[in-house]
């Protein structure tokens, strides 16, 4: 059983609380370049087996691997928006291992060397304190092939679409303590490499997955054996994978047994771990040097125009939002945390210029939108109503034009029409009113009908000027201006 103290996790065993240590090897797809890391062929997801293999990927005798530019430059990218350390020389080694689907019986990976080195990512575990990760390093390498064992009843077939694709192996150091700790940190690396554009973080379609590291130890003590879960492949079942795996090491400890360095697989419809294979150290992969390879040497110039393209990174625009717009920190927050849902804002930022506060805009984004596209099952992408529109409306409530309300009326209509909002509002009458004679004959009749009600308010009981505030709205159909009738209401009941 696992329990949590504030930001401390342990796992309670009958000897007494064990600590869980966490580190994450996360594979991530360069998926920016649209090319293979030494061929031209194409990466798209979901193609016919075999299309998408070169002479290279299949590894053909003679064939030689040429670096792809781009793959490169998103790896250093990718690093500097981690705060790494972008190695200005860095080499590719050979692998070797067998395996049906690795035709050129070696992958090139970085093992010496890496393109990238230490960097650091912040998070904020949920229910947890604010936590800085370390990046080990970032190496570039080639992803195997894979094998179909449902095509045939006693065979299986190799695809090679995937061999030669190009990964970045994002390894952190062994800094998380709790599964929420490695939630946070995959889903904080998701939406930078999201912003940096490098990876798309598509977990289920397999362009980004984690390798989970978990060992225990009695709090204080030296770090324990660790296994390795293989390709994780979504945040909750990381979260998962950790919870189970530590929880089998402190059972298999206290019963006298060992921990077995080893590769293990995640079962997600069971919710466990079960072991795969021993796991290899460095040297019985035989690294050397790939000799087909030159090292990689970047110059000033390519680093400087990668740095120069970085975007905003998440942080950068919650600190922005927070400080020149006046958003509050929660909705900076859920604001900034996908790309997608950032670009849709600033777009309703840059329609409504000087119109809207972003204050108000970002109430009405974190309430009415993502209620709406909740309710719809959609995602800010899929929106029925664009930023252009959603400005227009916020406008129309900045002037007085519409009450909230209406306003909740006509963003019905247009999320079910498509609508512009100013052309809804003349065409089904909905603007509000500011006619103070209008609004003082309602309320005259108002209080007429609820004399006793007036009596009691003159009483003392003023929780009711609400009521009398409902009952004038309900009678003008809404469209009544609110500060009016409560300017006009006072008076009357004065």
């Amino acid at each position: 059983m696992a329990t949590a103290a504030s930001s401390t996790y342990r796992v309670q065993g009958a000897t007494g609380e064990w600590e869980v240590v966490i580190g994450l090897e996360v594979h991530a797809q360069i998926t920016a370049s649209k090319a293979k890391l030494f061929s031209g062929a194409a990466t798209a997801f979901g193609a016919e087996p075999n299309a998408q293999v070169s002479l290279v990927d299949a590894a053909m005798p003679g064939m030689l691997p040429v670096p792809n530019r781009e793959c490169i430059r998103q790896a250093v990218r990718t690093g500097m928006a981690l705060d790494a350390q972008i190695n200005r020389w860095s080499r590719f080694d050979r692998k070797n291992y067998f395996y049906a689907d690795l035709p050129q019986g070696y992958q090139i990976s970085q093992l010496y060397h890496p393109l990238v080195g230490e960097g650091s990512i912040a998070i904020e575990p949920e229910g947890g304190e604010p936590k800085t990760v370390g990046i080990e390093r970032i190496h570039v390498e080639q992803d195997a092939g894979k094998l179909m064992h449902d095509q045939h009843p006693t065979r299986s077939y190799v695809d090679l679409n995937r061999s030669g694709v190009a990964l970045m192996e994002i390894v952190s150091k062994p800094d998380m303590r709790s599964p929420a700790e490695a939630g946070a940190y995959v889903r904080k690396l998701r939406s930078i490499l999201r912003y940096v554009g490098s990876c798309d973080g598509n977990m289920e379609e397999g362009s980004m997955r984690a390798d989970v590291n978990v060992s225990v130890r009695k709090p204080g003590e030296p770090f324990g054996t660790r296994t390795e879960t293989k390709n994780v492949n979504s945040v909750r079942f990381v979260m998962q994978a950790i919870e189970y795996e530590a929880s089998r090491q402190v059972d298999v400890l206290e019963s006298g047994g060992r921990i077995v360095q080893e590769t293990r697989l995640f079962d997600p419809d069971k919710g466990e771990t079960r072991s795969m294979r021993s796991k290899e150290d460095a040297h019985d992969y035989r690294y050397f040097p790939d000799p087909d390879l030159l090292p990689l040497e970047l110059d000033e110039a390519f680093v400087e125009e990668c740095r120069a393209s970085l975007p905003e990174l998440p942080d950068e625009k919650r600190r922005r939002y927070e400080q020149e717009l006046g958003i509050s920190a929660y909705n900076a927050e859920v604001l900034t945390a996908e790309v997608e849902t950032a670009r849709w804002f600033e777009a309703l930022l840059a329609e409504a210029g000087d119109k809207v506060t972003g204050k108000a805009a970002s109430n009405w984004v974190i309430s009415d939108l993502f209620g709406a596209l909740n309710r719809l099952g959609l995602s800010v992408e899929e929106s029925p109503v664009s930023p252009k529109q959603a400005a227009e409306l916020l406008a129309l409530v900045a002037d007085g034009t519409l009450s909230g309300t209406l306003a909740k009326q006509v963003f019905e209509i247009m999320l079910e029409t498509r609508e512009d909002p100013g052309a809804i509002v003349e065409a089904r009458g909905l603007k509000q009113t500011s006619d103070t004679g209008a609004i003082e004959a309602e309320i005259a009749k108002v209080l007429a009908a609820n004399a006793d009600k007036v009596e009691q308010y003159k009483g003392g009981k003023e929780a009711l000027f609400g009521f009398f505030v409902g009952q004038t709205m309900k009678a003008m159909g809404g469209k009544a201006n609110p500060q009016v009738v409560n300017e006009l209401l006072r008076k009357a009941l004065a």
